[in-house]
């Protein structure tokens, strides 16, 4: 008897193994094409980035030198860095909340039973297919000072013209506005889709249990829409700190760096002073934040949202 299952033993387990490797072969190559990209186009770049942070900066004279963590010393001593950094701060929680929730009014208007719903849901999503450099000069005519269609506005009331863009109390504002009135249309077809899931019956039973419309909102609808809350919200603070280019356009980081956002002033290091270990640095700083925003939304925020 030992004799036969000796010899069946390997006889089953070979296909077994067979199969496993087969299934693992499919999988690799199922996923090299993803891992190539995120190799070529997210990973090498980081790694180089990281390295470009740890050299001074060279010039035809003086080469590039070795200094290790220097350039992050002197990031973390730079006061014009820590005015960005709290601009960009206030700009993603100004803009990041205020899109969400108007991009949700929105998309519940949008989604009942009024005339012209198609005419509104095109008017809404309409800044959203504008490129940035054409909205930011079309909001540029609208703050020019005197002429803009804001001051000649403010002047029908007998209010003094304004130079929104110009003056450092309303320059980084008036960059938000622009923001919040690109990105809530985008937002708002997510919403909208996902308003279109809702089960209809859902909504009979609250009426048939008595229960107001803030009540089926606040208790059925809210939470269903979570997990494309929490897409939404993700995409919105990856916006805040990558959109530049209405900055190009509208302020230049200016007045006295009032409006000056990280990514804008990345590229001025890295383009215009030509340093690129401190604009190197200053990417990892913001890799950095975002892997930290990244590990709070799959540790937290993923476990108290409900998808079904």
């Amino acid at each position: 008897m030992a004799g036969p299952r000796a010899i069946q033993g390997p006889a089953m387990t070979d296909p077994l193994k067979l199969e496993r490797r087969r299934r693992a072969i499919h999988g690799w190559l199922l996923l090299s094409p993803a891992l190539a990209m995120l190799t070529v186009f997210a990973l090498y770049p980081s790694v180089a980035t990281f390295w470009t942070s740890l050299w001074s900066r060279g010039t035809r004279r003086n080469p590039s030198e070795f200094i290790g963590l220097e350039n992050y010393r002197a990031l973390l001593e730079d006061p014009t860095f820590w005015k960005v950094v709290w601009n960009n701060l206030l700009y993603a929680g100004v803009t990041i909340p205020a899109s969400i929730a108007i991009a949700l009014i929105m998309a519940l208007w949008a989604n009942s039973r009024i005339p012209a719903r198609s005419f509104i849901r095109t008017a809404y999503f309409t800044p959203t297919v504008l490129p940035m450099i054409a909205a930011g000069n079309l909001w540029l005519f609208f703050y020019t000072p005197s002429f803009g269609i804001l001051n000649k506005i403010g002047a029908l009331f007998g209010a003094p013209s304004v130079n929104w863009l110009g003056q450092p109390d309303t320059a980084l504002w008036a960059i938000c506005i622009v923001t919040i009135w690109k990105e809530a249309g985008f937002f708002m077809v997510f919403y909208l889709a996902a308003l279109q899931t809702i089960p209809p019956d859902l909504k009979e039973a609250a009426e048939i249990e008595g229960a107001s419309r803030w009540t089926y909102l606040r208790r059925i609808v809210l939470p269903l829409l979570m997990p494309t809350t929490l897409f939404i919200f993700v995409n919105a603070m990856i916006n805040s700190v990558k959109l530049i280019d209405h900055l190009f356009i509208l302020t230049k980081g200016g007045p006295s760096d009032s409006s000056k956002l990280i990514l804008y002033y990345i590229w001025e290091n890295a383009f215009a002073y030509f340093d690129r270990p401190a604009a190197a640095a200053m990417t990892i700083f913001v890799l950095i934040v975002l892997g930290l925003l990244a590990a709070f939304q799959f540790l937290v925020l993923e476990r108290r949202t409900h998808y079904q």
